[in-house]
């Protein structure tokens, strides 16, 4: 069970999953989710038809949830541990096995009956000997339908109380009047001429086996789907070599680690858990997280992540995340809890499917009655009817879209993109603007200083002295570069009184009796403080995609600190791909207006939004929002959350603060630009099959159900036996799943999952 932790006024909230059993179409679901409306104290339940899971938020205990799914008619299990298999997978896979084996039964029983029924030397209903010989083969068929579909009945009786209709009830109507009828005609068959007189029990029995055999063909092809979730399980090491105190190694199970433990990690092994490292020096293959193909050097205090691979040098670390709370596991659980979200799409499947069943049997009425009054034999208006009730298939709707959500969150995943809900999924498609904040999103966001000037009246030294002691107890980017510098220059810092951030200009404080101001022209402006002198400087400065940085000691410009962050390397290719896409790209940055535009300019964009305050880019993205645009942003920092919040689609650089990552959509664990494009394709590729999906499933359901009830039959003598009909609507199912499976060989062009 996730133990993802949250907070409610008086009770402490969790989230967990339950395997669902006995599932078979879109209605079950709308009766699970209408059960799981009176549970008190769930908070969110989103079931996936595809997965057949059901994910649960809230205080509500499981018992008290797989109650209350029992009582509609289902069956449920906790799914406790992710990642050694649960109860309910296993449960699945021998559910499959028996479906397999009650197909074969049926299917050579139901053969057997058909050859026999169309022998020369046939069994005649008009003796005796006949009646009885099919009498006794009628109550042996009416055993095995019992054994091979009684599941299908058993669910049929619980929809009935429960005043629904599912799949079952189509089958189970179908294959029981097959029977009922052909019972009938062998006990009084002078019911109908001698021409009518013909038994459906192997239609019964083959309807049934092939109703069980794709039922199990789509289980297996189901399980295909989370092929990603399954890699990602087994990246994870399975043991760990613990340190003790006094040096002693010793290889324990992952399961029996726990947080502080000292771990040994050598040369190509895997790191077992999250931790910072000790002792020793080494490089690290992060790409199964990232997607960044080089590896990436690991020193004294720097985190590692557990299933990285160290490449080289042997070295100590400290675990500070361990079992389901480490990286890994939380991306497991984040894509495992996105595949039981649905696109706004899948509204118009789910809305289908909860008048589907009843239309059906409607259908089924009015075919028997049409063809009644025209005048044709009861056999010829039981086949109809009956062939209308089995090529129905409500499960090939019901599936379309979250069989295609399943594989495609997962696919996303292996390209390094966490995508939190299928609306994000289908959005993301969609996006006709992208807004990038320019620190840490179109640059590295590892600012460094790279000029200062003086002023006459002050020497270097004195600025990069005041410049840092200032700056010593901010964590913003450019703040740590000055202070980095001063450090790399051995330079002495002083403790700095009445701090105080200024949002959007800079910082103020009382350093050894001197009032010092750090910031940009904004905030000389607002202090009075003339800096005409240097704006030539300045404007050279910010030309060269430079930031400069003023400095006034009581209220005397000192001079400049100018920080340059390098664009990454792969920012503008992406940009220029993004603009090949046809989509809009704009710069937003609190930098100042020269900046900007020089950076801009380096990557080919040219839409730009400078000085803007963090609390003002909100605003901006409203403003395109409002003449139709559909907004992406990206960014990395606090003061990105509520642009990234107000965005139709939020992405979060990976790399990025906790606060940022909690507000987007989606989630690019590398810190590259590179990951929108991948969620971009990967968005695309999913919305494209969900649709193949959805029109396959509504044209076969539109000529399907129309030929199965003879529309065909008065002009070229059609008419489709039910047997046919059930190959039929097995396949349907099980074209659904394989196509969605396609996805999983989904590539984004020039780019390895």
């Amino acid at each position: 069970m996730t133990t993802n932790k949250l907070t409610t006024n008086t009770k402490q909230s969790v989230q967990y999953r339950l395997k669902l059993l006995q599932v078979s179409c879109a209605s079950c679901v709308k009766s699970i989710e209408a059960a799981l409306q009176g549970v008190e104290g769930i908070d969110d339940a989103q079931v996936n038809f595809a997965a057949r899971t059901v994910f649960i938020t809230g205080h509500a205990k499981p018992h008290t949830v797989i109650k209350a799914i029992q009582a509609a008619g289902y069956h449920a299990l906790l799914i406790e541990d992710e990642y050694q298999g649960s109860a309910g997978d296993q449960a699945e896979i021998k559910h499959m096995r028996h479906l397999f084996y009650k197909a074969l039964i049926a299917g050579v029983i139901g053969i057997a009956l058909f050859i026999l029924s169309w022998l020369p030397w046939q069994l005649s209903l008009n003796t005796l000997i006949g009646q009885i010989i099919w009498g006794i083969l009628g109550l042996m068929t009416l055993l095995v339908i019992l054994y091979a579909g009684g599941h299908l009945y058993r669910g049929a009786w619980n929809a009935f109380w429960q005043h629904l209709a599912t799949m079952d009830t189509l089958i189970t109507i179908g294959t029981g009047a097959a029977w009922v009828y052909s019972i009938v005609i062998v006990i009084w068959p002078t019911l109908v001429p001698e021409s009518a007189r013909h038994v459906y029990f192997e239609a019964a029995l083959i309807i049934i086996a092939l109703v069980d055999l794709g039922a199990a063909l789509e289980i297996r092809a189901r399980g295909k789907t989370s092929e990603a979730i399954k890699r990602l399980i087994g990246l994870q090491a399975k043991t760990a070599r613990r340190v003790d105190a006094q040096g002693n190694e010793q290889d324990i199970l992952i399961e029996d680690l726990q947080i502080d433990d000292i771990l040994r990690v050598r040369p190509g092994e895997k790191i077992p858990v999250d931790g910072v490292l000790t002792e020793g020096h080494s490089s690290i293959d992060e790409s199964m997280l990232t997607g960044e193909p080089m590896p990436v050097n690991k020193k004294m205090n720097d985190l590692v992540f557990g299933s990285t691979i160290n490449k080289t040098g042997s070295f100590l670390m400290k675990a500070t995340k361990v079992g389901k709370d480490t990286v890994l596991s939380q991306i497991i659980q984040l894509v495992q809890q996105a595949q039981s979200t649905k696109p706004p799409i899948a509204k118009l499947a789910d809305s289908v499917s909860s008048y589907f069943v009843p239309t059906v049997l409607i259908l089924a009425v009015m075919t028997a009655v049409v063809w009644f009054n025209v005048g044709f034999a009861a056999g010829f208006v039981l086949v109809a009817s009956m062939t209308v009730l089995i090529i129905a298939c409500p499960c090939a709707l019901g599936l379309a879209a979250p069989i295609s959500v399943m594989v495609g969150m997962g696919k996303a995943a292996e390209y390094g993109v966490l995508i939190r809900h299928g609306e994000a999924l289908q959005r993301a498609s969609e996006l006709t603007t992208l807004i990038l904040d320019k620190t840490g999103t179109i640059t590295k966001g590892q600012p460094e200083v790279v000029k200062i000037i003086a002023t006459q009246s002050f020497d270097e030294s004195t600025l990069l002295h005041y410049a840092a002691s200032i700056e010593q107890a901010s964590e913003h980017p450019l703040a740590q570069a000055i202070v980095e510098h001063a450090k790399k220059q051995s330079v002495v810092l002083s403790k700095a009184d009445d701090f105080n951030a200024i949002t959007g200009q800079g910082v103020a404080a009382t350093i050894g009796g001197k009032a010092v101001l750090l910031g940009n022209q904004r905030l000389m402006t607002e202090h009075q403080v003339s800096i005409d002198h240097l704006l030539v400087e300045s404007d050279e400065l910010a030309r060269l995609g430079q930031t400069p940085m003023f400095i006034a000691i009581d209220q005397q410009v000192a001079g400049i600190i100018a920080v340059a962050d390098p664009i990454k390397e792969d920012s503008k290719t992406a940009i220029q791909q993004l603009q090949k896409l046809g989509i809009q790209v704009v710069m937003i940055t609190g930098d100042n207006e020269k900046t900007a535009h020089a950076v801009a300019k380096q990557v080919g964009i040219e839409q730009v939004f400078a000085e803007v305050l963090p609390e003002h880019k909100a605003d901006h993205i409203r403003k395109l929002q409002s003449k139709r645009a559909v907004i992406g942003m990206v960014g990395d920092g606090i003061n990105d959350a509520p642009a990234l919040a107000q965005a139709d689609v939020g992405f979060a650089i990976g790399a990025g603060t906790d606060v940022a990552i909690e507000s987007a959509d989606i989630t690019l664990i590398s810190n590259s630009l590179q990951g929108v494009l991948n969620a971009i394709a990967v968005s695309k590729a999913t919305l494209r099959n969900i649709k193949q999906n959805l029109f396959g499933a509504f044209i076969y359901n539109s000529i399907g159900i129309p030929i199965a009830a003879g529309v065909l039959y008065p002009v070229i003598g059609l008419l489709l036996s039910p047997m046919i009909a059930g190959f039929a609507m097995a396949a349907s199912s099980l074209t659904v799943v394989s196509n969605a499976n396609r996805l999983r060989f989904f590539k984004v062009k020039g780019q390895k999952p």
